[in-house]
């Protein structure tokens, strides 16, 4: 049965960056939404975020209904009793598993038996983290891009106990969230986005860190290089528009000179160590001045909203539908 959001009540527990985004995503989906504050400054914070993020969308023709239609649809409270009728409740705390724990046992106090209950973590195991729920096999992943409301990525992990069924129907229910969504069927730590990301995380910073290049130069080539083609192609369709015999050749010689140290890398360590977060304090990679800072954070919220406009006009079936056009002309 084709999943209708407007019949599918969702929780959102945790209303941090990420939440606020997720919860934006769902109301635009036409979710009814019961989003749950579990520490008090949320419930300063949170509504402002939701309201921003849809003010935004509607300017950007990403919504074509007035902001206010979507907060109709939006309970934001700290009662988990209001979580009641959701058959699907989303948990965005911090990475820590006693809090998490804590939110689950009240969360499966409350829902029936057969909603769905999952988490938003990318850091630790989906089997891990089932475990420490009633009900292991309605428990999945759902590791979201920020912002939520503008990206296409999503991956829906299976832990050791899930229902597969299940992992399946939030595929197909996440196609109404704008999603061109990823089943992880089998749990593994990072996912899939998350082991490609951090191989090239490590040998970016391995190049910079024994002097091949400057943090700048690396930047450089992943804007011009990979972020050419990423939002059209992955790295298979690549290898195979740009000819995989090429690729065998490179790899034979290339995979044995990549770092594949098992440690945090210095650089990034003393960065952390010191205090920096990034353009959130001005401290990162790169030295920012506050204004520098908070003009990246301005830019890049752009950029999502733009880099989606591009992106929607050639969707993961581009060239079926293509091949359909051709088809019925004839």
């Amino acid at each position: 049965m084709t999943p209708i959001p407007q019949e599918i009540p969702v929780g959102i527990v945790g209303l941090g960056l990420m939440g606020c985004s997720i919860t934006t995503c769902l109301l635009i989906a036409g979710h009814p939404v019961v989003a749950v504050a579990p520490i008090p400054v949320d419930m300063v914070t949170a509504l402002p975020r939701i309201k921003e993020h849809l003010e935004r969308s509607y300017q950007k023709g990403l919504i074509t209904n007035q902001p206010e239609s979507y907060l109709e649809n939006l309970i934001l409270t700290e009662d988990y009793e209001e979580l009641r009728p959701a058959r699907l409740v989303i948990e965005c705390t911090i990475e820590d598993r006693g809090i998490k724990e804590s939110v689950y046992q009240k969360v499966e106090g409350v829902i029936d038996a057969d909603a769905l209950l999952a988490s938003n973590t990318s850091a630790i195991p989906i089997s891990v983290l089932q475990k420490l729920t009633q009900h292991p096999e309605r428990f999945f992943g759902l590791h979201w891009a920020e912002p939520a409301h503008t990206t296409r990525f999503l991956e829906i992990i299976c832990g050791d106990d899930s229902a597969v069924s299940q992992g399946e129907y939030l595929y197909e229910l996440a196609h109404f969230w704008g999603k061109e969504p990823i089943l992880v069927r089998k749990d593994i730590a990072g996912f899939i986005t998350n082991r490609l990301m951090y191989a090239m995380y490590r040998e970016a910073i391995s190049l910079v860190e024994n002097g091949y290049a400057t943090v700048e130069d690396v930047d450089r080539s992943c804007r011009n290089n990979a972020g050419y083609f990423m939002t059209l192609v992955g790295v298979f369709r690549w290898m195979d528009l740009t000819g995989v015999p090429a690729y065998h050749t490179v790899m034979k010689d290339l995979l044995p000179t990549l770092n594949n140290s098992t440690e945090v890398p210095k650089l990034i360590d003393d960065i952390v160590k010191s205090g920096g977060r990034g353009v959130a304090n001005a401290h990162g990679f790169y030295d920012y001045t506050p204004e520098e800072a908070r003009l990246w954070e301005e830019t890049f919220t752009e950029f999502s909203y733009k880099i989606r406009e591009i992106a929607l006009q050639y969707p993961a079936d581009y060239v079926k539908q293509k091949l359909k056009e051709k088809e019925d002309s004839v």
